[in-house]
């Protein structure tokens, strides 16, 4: 499923962090996987490069060392959940490339390696 930011209670809007919905959606889905999109091509390390594949704990440790800062900590932190809720994988993308989340979706894992931008997958 594909949900919005939107909350609703008594008539009242609130604007819900997408990423929170999507993990937790997820999660108690149980879905095979969970897609995030930023302006970046995933998780990079301190020299800018991108990790291709992290694990929960894996990311707790690069938090912890200040590899991974500022707005990509609540991202990270939500594919962390959405995994450890049961979800197989979460993959952390650039929004910004052409048809990033149909590559994902229908690409075979040989494109989504080759893929510009490439992306970070998260499991356990």
């Amino acid at each position: 499923p594909i949900g919005t930011g939107i909350g609703d209670q008594a008539d009242t809007a609130y604007n819900v962090n997408a990423d929170v919905a999507a993990g937790r959606i997820a999660g108690e889905l149980k879905a095979a996987r969970v897609l995030f999109l930023t302006d970046i091509a995933g998780v990079l390390d301190k020299e800018m490069k991108l990790l291709r594949n992290l694990t929960c704990k894996d990311i707790q440790g690069l938090i912890d060392d200040g590899t991974i800062t500022g707005g990509m900590i609540p991202k990270v932190t939500y594919a962390t959940s959405a995994v450890e809720l049961g979800v197989e994988s979460a993959f952390i993308t650039d929004g910004r490339i052409p048809h990033a989340l149909l590559n994902q979706v229908l690409g075979s894992a040989q494109q989504q390696d080759d893929a510009e931008g490439g992306g970070t997958i998260v499991t356990l």
